[in-house]
């Protein structure tokens, strides 16, 4: 893997679903040809792309590396239960409009009273939340707009988004629309730990991001965790491939994969031992249940079993 070069040129122009391919991978993000073709043609066609997979399989990360390789600024709305208009797209500064208000009454001059009573609801007193700040173009630089777990947001805040998916622009009541000069790239990612509505799914372009094969994610280690031993990179590849194989209440993604190997590395450890492995299974595992389930003769074979498999 070729190590980020900070001075890299920025992509100004999409040409071929191979030129993705190479600027992630530059950037030490390793893609497949599939995922390639889904952001080329996103790109492309100028229509967000809904990726969806495991937690911790990589999916927010294409849009971080796909920001860096474009020279683009990020603007993230990271999804939650609640979530609404005012925290993703506007409101209003209430503490400002009544200062306003205060120095309106002081005014004298009636017409002026009027005058500065009609800028209240005017952009100097909108506060632009995500969505919003996604359509607003800084100093000409394009912007990625990551709409982070969907899936965690109420089903009614969907229909905040149809909007902006399709016209990518805002209507404020008070201002009127607001329209993107320059549309953003909308990368929108989902744990499918419930469906997102088909209105817009229709508005999107789809690809699934599973968990990577044994040779993947071994690439995936080396190049985030370049200061891995080879024979500890391959060991724990393989471990974290036999552990997904069992039934756990959270299977272990890439993420944890890397945390794992960062720790191990951290502890100069040069391979796989039974006994440092169970000091550290909270890297990988995030439930005392799993934990339990694995130590002693569970550990202690897959430890073996990872010795033996090459990748």
């Amino acid at each position: 893997m070729t190590a980020t070069d900070n001075n890299m040129t920025p992509v100004t122009e999409w040409v071929s679903v191979d030129q993705v391919v190479t600027e992630l991978s530059n950037r030490r993000y390793v893609i497949e040809r599939s995922l390639a073709t889904a952001l080329f043609l996103a790109l492309k066609l100028g229509k967000p792309l809904l990726l969806e997979g495991e937690a911790g399989v990589g999916k927010t990360e294409v849009a971080k590396v796909l920001t860096e390789a474009m020279g683009a600024r990020l603007i993230r709305l990271q999804c939650y239960e609640g979530l609404d208009v005012n925290s993703a797209v506007y409101e209003w500064n209430y503490s400002r409009q009544m200062l306003h208000i205060r120095m309106l009454e002081l005014e004298a001059d009636e017409t002026l009273r009027k005058e500065g009573a009609k800028e209240l609801f005017s952009e100097e007193f909108l506060i632009k939340r995500p969505l919003l700040q996604a359509l607003d173009s800084v100093d000409g630089k394009p912007t990625v707009l990551l709409i982070d777990e969907l899936d965690r947001a109420d089903e009614e805040f969907e229909a905040f988004l149809l909007e902006i998916l399709s016209d990518f622009q805002v209507t404020v009541p008070e201002i009127g629309t607001i329209k993107a000069e320059r549309p953003p790239v909308v990368i929108i990612t989902s744990n499918r730990t419930r469906e997102i509505h088909d209105a817009l799914k229709r508005r999107c372009l789809y690809h699934w991001i599973d968990y990577p094969s044994l040779e993947k994610e071994y690439r995936i280690l080396l190049a985030k965790v370049p200061n891995a031993p080879e024979t500890l990179a391959e060991q724990v590849v393989s471990f974290v491939q036999e552990l997904r194989k069992i039934e756990l209440y959270k299977l272990p993604g890439v993420a944890e994969t890397l945390d794992w190997a960062t720790a191990l590395t951290a502890l100069d450890q040069r391979d796989l031992e039974e006994k440092v492995v169970e000091e550290t299974l909270g890297v990988i595992l995030k439930y005392q249940e799993d934990v339990d389930k694995l130590k002693g003769e569970k550990v202690r074979a897959l430890v073996q079993r990872a010795k033996q498999t090459r990748k």
